[in-house]
């Protein structure tokens, strides 16, 4: 019987987390198939590694998690080098980026399969015909090319989380210490990753969840969630978590059911929100969520527009008003609201483009204004394919079009496209961008992220000093000295690198 390989390309520099997707996929063939995991957040020369373990001939199935941003950067590059020296294999690839750019994958001919979305039946299943040589063409949750055809299975239910089986964590120890995947942040000594859900109610038109999930949205039980939570702790010394949900706060009953058994641990915590869900959380609650120590929450905030909103299709619930309201709302709580927004939207003008900009770098500071301590987020529009929505419609309509040929996706703007810092947008002027960066760098500058642990009092109160005029004065044009001051203290930017 053949063995399968998992590969983690890597995605940071700061430090590792715990490999949840891959750590899924070991789950789902864990009792059926010996599998090892490659890390490229660990390994020196993850493909020397990944080489070694392909000459020995025993490693017939590669499975690679890609997301789209730094982990293309040895995704491609490998999958490509694997081919050319291991024709035999097959490969297999799932997460955001294949199955949103299904063609370009699969037309790259390094890649036999994509697994569009959860994998903890496609991918057992998938093995299981291949290696008895059996048809896999009405297997659920897998593309794949037929000659020259793409062709897409159906789409398969969510599976109910509680019956997934446990990801094998002590393997995992075996291959990689987990005490190297618990770093330091800010929240904590030791910080665990966590998936407690899969997926989001909501269809908003800028994310790259939508199309894979379709709004649909599975859950682990407060329990459950609480068991692996204090196993990390009891056995590693977790002294905090991060919920990597695209949506951990869906639920009020389930939020307030994990607080209560969650509390007694001290443990600090961070999740995903939406502003118009938890605006309607009751006091009650948010009280209990800081009593249990939730430290930081991310929301979405994405615009202060309501016309902008709209056309991003936040549900239809979410307005600038409530967004405002919100940050004064969490004042009265021990909690940091971290607000993310969407500067650079496509508009029927330039001038309209570069109206909003103006609009939402003055609501930004509003928000700061309302409440200081909210943390600011800044991403440039990218697009996401997703098919019958406004937004998209009118991107392809202003001639925008994503990479035709796998390899492109590795070129430096590219790259920075998928990190949302400076993408290849028809409607956007180098001046615009600019003047979105500048703002940054100033804002920064004047409300130094509290996620960056590094930075002392001194080196906060020395660059917002040098902020202070600028931001005070409007006046963001090309600010050098506090873009030198960010790279020679190596400024953490949380949009980019998290805490």
């Amino acid at each position: 019987m053949n063995k399968i390989l998992l590969f983690n390309p890597r995605s940071g520099v700061a430090k590792a987390r715990v490999p949840n997707a891959i750590m899924n996929i070991a789950a789902s063939v864990n009792d059926k198939y010996d599998w090892v995991i490659v890390d490229g957040n660990q390994e020196t020369d993850p493909y020397l590694k990944i080489a070694s373990h392909l000459k020995t001939g025993e490693f017939k199935y590669l499975g690679f998690t890609v997301m789209p941003g730094p982990q293309l950067k040895q995704a491609i590059p490998y999958a490509k080098q694997i081919k050319e020296q291991f024709p035999d294999t097959k490969m297999i690839w799932g997460g955001y980026f294949p199955s949103n750019h299904y063609k370009v994958v699969l037309d790259s001919g390094y890649v036999d399969f994509i697994v569009n979305g959860p994998g903890d039946n496609a991918f057992p299943r998938l093995i299981d015909a291949l290696e008895n040589n059996a048809p896999y063409e009405l297997i659920k949750n897998l593309i794949f090319k037929s000659g020259d055809t793409i062709l897409k299975t159906i789409k398969e239910d969510l599976i109910e989380q509680d019956d997934l089986p446990p990801l094998p964590y002590d393997k995992l120890d075996k291959l990689y210490p987990i005490p190297k995947y618990l770093g330091k942040t800010y929240l904590g000594k030791k910080t665990f990753a966590y998936h407690s859900s899969i997926g989001c109610p909501f269809t908003c038109s800028f994310c790259a969840v939508v199309p894979i999930y379709e709004a649909r949205w599975k859950a682990k039980s407060a329990q459950h969630v609480y068991n692996d939570v204090k196993y990390a702790k009891d056995k590693w010394g977790a002294d905090a978590v991060e919920f990597h949900d695209n949506n951990f706060f869906v639920s009020e009953k389930r939020v307030i059911e994990f607080s209560k058994l969650i509390e007694p641990e001290n443990m600090k915590w961070w999740g995903m929100a939406r502003i118009d869900t938890m605006s309607k959380f009751k006091d009650s609650t948010l009280q209990l969520l800081s009593d249990a120590g939730c430290a930081m929450i991310f929301f979405g905030a994405e615009s202060g527009s309501n016309e902008i909103l709209k056309e991003m299709d936040k549900g239809g619930t979410q307005t600038g008003e409530q967004i405002l309201a919100f940050a004064e709302r969490l004042k009265k709580y021990n909690i940091v609201p971290e607000y993310s927004f969407v500067l650079g939207t496509p508009g029927p003008t330039p001038e309209k483009v570069s109206a909003q900009i103006d609009f939402e770098i003055d609501f930004i500071k509003k928000v700061k204004d309302i409440n200081p301590k909210t943390e600011i987020i800044i991403y440039t529009y990218s697009p996401v394919p997703t098919e019958g929505s406004e937004m998209y419609k009118q991107v392809l309509e202003k001639g925008f079009k994503f990479p035709q040929k796998l390899d492109d996706w590795i070129s430096p703007a590219w790259e920075n496209f998928d990190l949302r810092k400076n993408p290849l947008t028809p409607w956007l002027t180098p001046e615009m961008i600019n003047k979105i960066r500048d703002f940054e760098t100033v804002l920064n500058g004047y409300y130094p992220t509290a996620a960056d642990i590094r930075m002392s009092t001194f080196k906060r109160n020395a660059i917002r000093f040098f902020a202070s005029i600028r931001y005070k004065t409007n006046f963001y044009w090309k600010p050098y000295e506090l873009k030198a001051l960010q790279i020679w203290w190596k400024y953490r930017q949380p949009e980019i690198e998290g805490f």
